[in-house]
C-alpha cells in the first residue's frame, strides 16, 4: 500500500470518528427540580414538570451558575445545588449517559423568570424581544445555547407572538437568556 492510499484511510477514519464524536456532543437543556443529589458519585436526579426524571452526571467542568456553595457544604450538596433547587440543567448524551455541561439555578441568585409573547426574535442576531402580560418589552441577548435551540425548534412555534418562559441573568445592565420554554 502506497503513503497515499495510507493517508486518505487515515483521514477518512478521522473524518468518520469526528462525525460520530460530534454526534454525542449535541446539548439539551431540561427545567425542573432536582429530586436527589449525590456528591459522592457525581450524580443528580433532575424532575421536569411532566413528571420524567433525568439522572444527570457531572464533571469538574460543569458550569454551575446562580448557586453558593462552600467549604462546609453537605454531603448531599454541589456547588449549593440539593434537593429541591429548580434548576436548567443542559447536557449531552455520551452512550447511555447524560452528562451535565451547564447547571443553572433558577430563582433567588439564579436565573430570573420572565413570562410572555414573542415580539421579535433574530436567531443569527442572537436577540429577542418578549412583551409581558403588563406591555412591557423586555430585550434579552441569546446565549449559543439558546441560539442554538431557538433555531433547532426546541422552543415550538418560536416565532412572534408564541408564548414564551425565559430564564435570564443580567450582565452589565443587559439581560442575557440562558434557556426558554
Amino acid at each position: 500500500m502506497n503513503t497515499m492510499n495510507r493517508i486518505t484511510r487515515i483521514a477518512v477514519v478521522l473524518t468518520l470518528m469526528s462525525v460520530a464524536y460530534a454526534a454525542d456532543d449535541v446539548v439539551s437543556a431540561i427545567h425542573g427540580t432536582v429530586v436527589k443529589m449525590d456528591s459522592a458519585s457525581h450524580v443528580m436526579v433532575v424532575k421536569t414538570a411532566d413528571g420524567t426524571e433525568h439522572s444527570l452526571h457531572f464533571l469538574k467542568t460543569t458550569a454551575v451558575h446562580g448557586a453558593r456553595g462552600s467549604a462546609d457544604a453537605a454531603k448531599d450538596s454541589w456547588h449549593g445545588v440539593t434537593k429541591g433547587t429548580e434548576v436548567v440543567a443542559h447536557y449531552t448524551k455520551r452512550g447511555t449517559d447524560d452528562t451535565a455541561v451547564e447547571v443553572d439555578h433558577v430563582g433567588k441568585d439564579g436565573l430570573k423568570v420572565t413570562e410572555g409573547t414573542i415580539k421579535d426574535i433574530d436567531r443569527g442576531g442572537k436577540t429577542m424581544v418578549v412583551k409581558t402580560s403588563d406591555g412591557t418589552e423586555e430585550s434579552f441577548k441569546l446565549t449559543d445555547h439558546a441560539a442554538k435551540d431557538a433555531g433547532e425548534g426546541i422552543v415550538k412555534g418560536s416565532e412572534k407572538g408564541s408564548k414564551v418562559v425565559v430564564y435570564s441573568t443580567e450582565e452589565s445592565g443587559k439581560k442575557i437568556a440562558h434557556f426558554f420554554e
